[in-house]
């Protein structure tokens, strides 16, 4: 289920000239203008005025004007700099600095479970260390990895949500996935959606807006602004699923790899489940024995 990831930026000549889409030759104002645009656009995504960033990041507003305009061409520390205060993502760090005529700093691998990488043992050693269902998931939420007791949840499962790559969403919120077993699932849907609905608003993801446009109707009527109320008993909302003849109760938690410094780590995320209430430790852990 591991994803292919590519470092190629388009338009990279990589004899190491600018080439455009056609094959062209662009010239360097053309480059900088790229690079501009680019950090204007991450500026506006963050809701920043260039008056703001320039204060937050210490520089002269009119250097930071030139720079996203495309009269001046920013050094790659200048880029790096601006991408930390607006909090770019490594993979389109990379991106930036091919686009402003620079090497890629952050170094990418590929996740295989069958090679003896730093990310392969990392991962595995991750998933390894949980004894109750745990999955990796990428930026779109697709599966790259999963342990033994992950499959207590697409146990029975078959058909077209299984082949690779295996969207969790999908498999969670549609009718021929998980949607049949959740018993709570307009309540853990409309969770699920507002979470999604978050994403896509802070990141350039067409898939997880293929998803929020596939099940954004899921919160319908419900309230998605900061002020919007949870009247759930507990401290979390489980998911509660049918299990046989047994009823499972799951938290979950997201976690991601502190500091990374590799683009595929940086976007990876561990999704881990963990018994609500006793009666669910007792089947778990029995399951797992």
């Amino acid at each position: 289920m591991a994803p292919t990831v590519s470092a190629a930026a388009p338009g990279f000549n990589h004899l190491g000239g600018y080439g455009d889409r056609a094959g062209g030759r662009r010239t360097l104002a053309a480059v900088n203008a790229t690079a501009g645009a680019l950090l204007r656009e991450w500026r506006q995504r963050r809701r920043y005025s260039q008056l703001e960033l320039a204060h937050r990041a210490d520089v002269s507003a009119k250097h930071l004007s030139y720079v996203e305009t495309g009269r001046s061409r920013p050094s790659p520390e200048m880029v790096l700099h601006l991408c930390q205060h607006l909090d770019v993502p490594l993979r389109e760090r990379n991106r930036l600095l091919l686009a402003a005529g620079h090497a890629p700093r952050f170094a990418e691998q590929t996740y295989d479970p069958a090679a003896d990488s730093d990310l392969s043992r990392l991962v595995d050693l991750i998933l390894a260390a949980h004894r109750y269902p745990a999955a990796v998931i990428d930026p779109s939420w697709n599966l790259v990895a999963t342990n033994a007791p992950f499959d207590i949840l697409t146990e029975g499962l078959t058909g077209e949500l299984l082949p690779p790559p295996v969207n969790l969403l999908r498999l969670s919120l549609d009718p021929s996935g998980l949607a049949p077993r959740i018993v709570n699932f307009d309540e853990y849907a409309g969770q699920v959606v507002r979470r999604l609905r978050h994403l896509v608003g802070i990141r350039s993801d067409p898939v997880l807006a293929g998803l929020l446009a596939e099940f954004g109707h899921l919160d319908a009527g419900t309230s998605t602004g900061p002020d919007a109320i949870d009247t759930t008993p507990g401290i979390v909302l489980p998911l509660v699923i049918s299990h046989g003849d047994e009823v499972l109760r799951l938290v979950s938690t997201a976690a991601t790899f502190g500091m990374p410094r590799e683009v595929t780590l940086s976007e990876l995320a561990i999704e881990a489940f963990y018994p609500a209430d006793a009666p669910t430790r007792l089947l778990l852990d029995g399951l797992s024995a």
